[in-house]
C-alpha cells in the first residue's frame, strides 16, 4: 500500500529552546518512504539524529527566542502489512529471545505492569494460548474502556487508565502494553499515521512479540491494520513522544493528514485466526 502523510506544526518561541520532533515515517523492514520533505517557515539549525536501534528519526532544531515558527512534514509511504496465521504465533520463550527484545519485559514509566500482575493473572492467566490472551486483552480494553477524548492528561499511566476506565488511543495502547507484559509477553508502543482516522491525528497502539515477529494490535479498533504508517516504536510514550521540548515553547496548532494512493484500498478484517506485522 502507498499512502501520503503530511503533518503541520505550529509553535511560539518565548526564549531560546531545542525541540526534538518525531514525526518522520520510519524507514525499514516492510516500510519504504519513497519522498518526503520537512521544511521550518525560516531558517533554523536543524539536525537528523536515528535512534541506535533504528526505532525512530529525530528531527533537533534549535530555535532563537523570536515569535512564531511553522514546520511542515510530507512524504509517500509504501508498505506492507504481512499476515502470520494465529496458529504461527506461539510465545518464544525468554532464553530464547533476542536480546532487543527482552527490555520489553520490564516495566516502564507509563507502562506499570508490576502493578498489574494479579489483575493480568485474574482475567487472562486462564487462556493457555499467548496470542489468545493477547485478543483478550484487546477485547477486554476496548469493552470497558471508553474512548473519551480530553480526559487524560500527560501524566496518566496505565495504572491510571485501569482505574479510571476512560482515555484515548494514547492510554488504551499504554493499558495494553502493561497488561500483556504482566504475562510475561514483550510488548512495545507504537506511534504513526493512520488512514480512516477520524478526525484525523497521530496515533497510538501497541505491539506485542509473538513467534519471533512483532504483531500490531489497536484496542481503540478506531482504524484499518494495514492503514498504518509507523513512524516509531518504544518502551511507551515517554521515548517514542511526538515532540520533546527543552526550553520555553508554547504549542500553538497541529494538523495531521493520511491518505491512501492506491486506488482500491480494501480493509484488513482483524479476526482472531491471524496476526498482523508491519517488519
Amino acid at each position: 500500500m502507498k499512502f501520503e502523510v503530511a503533518a503541520k506544526l505550529k509553535y511560539e518561541v518565548l526564549a531560546s529552546s531545542t525541540l526534538i520532533l518525531n514525526v518522520e515515517a520510519l524507514m525499514g523492514g516492510s516500510q519504504f518512504v519513497l519522498e518526503e520533505s520537512f521544511e521550518a517557515d525560516r531558517e533554523l539549525k536543524m539536525y537528523n539524529w536515528n535512534a541506535v536501534a533504528g526505532e525512530k528519526r529525530f528531527k533537533v532544531i534549535e530555535l532563537p527566542p523570536n515569535g512564531e515558527v511553522n514546520f511542515s512534514y510530507r512524504a509517500v509511504v509504501e508498505n506492507t502489512c504481512r499476515v502470520i496465521p494465529a496458529k504461527q504465533l506461539d510465545e518464544t520463550l525468554i532464553p530464547l529471545m533476542p536480546v532487543s527484545v527482552l527490555p520489553y519485559l520490564n516495566p516502564s514509566r507509563y507502562c506499570q505492569s508490576d502493578k498489574l500482575y494479579k489483575f493480568a493473572a485474574d482475567n487472562f492467566g486462564n487462556i493457555s494460548k499467548p496470542y489468545e490472551q493477547v485478543l483478550a486483552v484487546r477485547d477486554w480494553i476496548y469493552n470497558h474502556v471508553e474512548y473519551r477524548a480530553g480526559h487524560s492528561n500527560a501524566n496518566t499511566s496505565a495504572a491510571d487508565t485501569l482505574k479510571e476506565k476512560m482515555g484515548v488511543c494514547r492510554d488504551f495502547a499504554h493499558l495494553g502494553i502493561a497488561l500483556c507484559r504482566a504475562l510475561t509477553i514483550p510488548a512495545r508502543y507504537f506511534t504513526g499515521y493512520a488512514y480512516k482516522l477520524e478526525p484525523q491525528d497521530f496515533h497510538a497502539c501497541f505491539e506485542v512479540y509473538l513467534g519471533g515477529c512483532w504483531i500490531i494490535v489497536d484496542a481503540t479498533k478506531l482504524v484499518p491494520v494495514n492503514g498504518l504508517v509507523k513512524i516509531a516504536t518504544g518502551m511507551d510514550a515517554s521515548d517514542s513522544a511526538l515532540a520533546s521540548i527543552f526550553g520555553n515553547l508554547k504549542f500553538l496548532a497541529m494538523e495531521v493528514n493520511t491518505k491512501a494512493l492506491d486506488e482500491k484500498f480494501e480493509d484488513v478484517e482483524v479476526v482472531n485466526s491471524r496476526g498482523y506485522s508491519y517488519q
